[in-house]
């Protein structure tokens, strides 16, 4: 099993957004759905073995399961049309107990810091970082949890919490990238363990 955690600081915790607005009104909801994408989908299908937590605003958490998912197309509208939808059931998410709106999505009440507690047990969080450890050098990534941040910087108590919460940070290249490009490398080098086969 893969995981990423994704946080969207802007992400709106209600379903009163336009789908013709993702990348203005809907706080870069544009670029956390390429993110959803590039998780799940490869030529003709989906990834079965991935599971994306999106976390908005710290408030809630929409979790996309691969090995149940439907619905989920390689464009953005499609993608921020399921999140829309989990919002539409957020009262449906009680304590512990989530809403499930949708095959494959559940929509939790808990922050970063929650959703973090509830992968530890998994495998090792991963957070990929341009000071982070080379990615070929680095060993025992499996069922690995990385945890990326949308279009702005970890916040000083994310940055606190995701301190804590680490098992390792890792760098995947020389490049800077947005986190939907993150993912596909992540990917491809799990893919071919580490670029040693094809």
């Amino acid at each position: 099993m893969r995981q990423f955690v994704l946080v969207g600081h802007e992400v709106p915790t209600d379903p009163d957004f336009s789908l013709d607005d993702l990348a203005g009104g809907a706080g870069r909801l544009d670029a956390l759905c390429r993110s959803i994408t590039a998780s799940f989908v490869t030529s003709h299908g989906i990834r079965s073995d991935v599971r994306v937590h999106l976390v908005a605003q710290d408030e809630l958490t929409i979790t996309f399961d691969g090995s149940d998912l439907r619905r989920l197309n390689p464009d953005e509208r499609s993608t921020a049309a399921l999140v829309r939808n989990a919002l539409e059931h957020r009262d449906e998410a009680i304590g512990a107990l989530p809403a499930e709106p949708s095959p494959g999505v559940e929509l939790y009440r808990r922050g970063f810091e929650e959703t973090l507690e509830s992968v530890d047990e998994d495998g090792p969080i991963v957070e990929l970082h341009e000071d982070g450890d080379p990615a070929v050098g680095v060993e025992d990534l499996e069922n690995p949890i990385f945890v990326l941040s949308d279009h702005q910087n970890f916040t000083d108590d994310e940055r606190r919490t995701l301190e804590a919460a680490t098992d390792r940070r890792v760098r995947l290249g020389p490049k800077l990238l947005h986190a939907d490009q993150a993912i596909t490398i992540a990917h491809h080098f799990l893919d071919t363990d580490g670029y040693e086969r094809w």
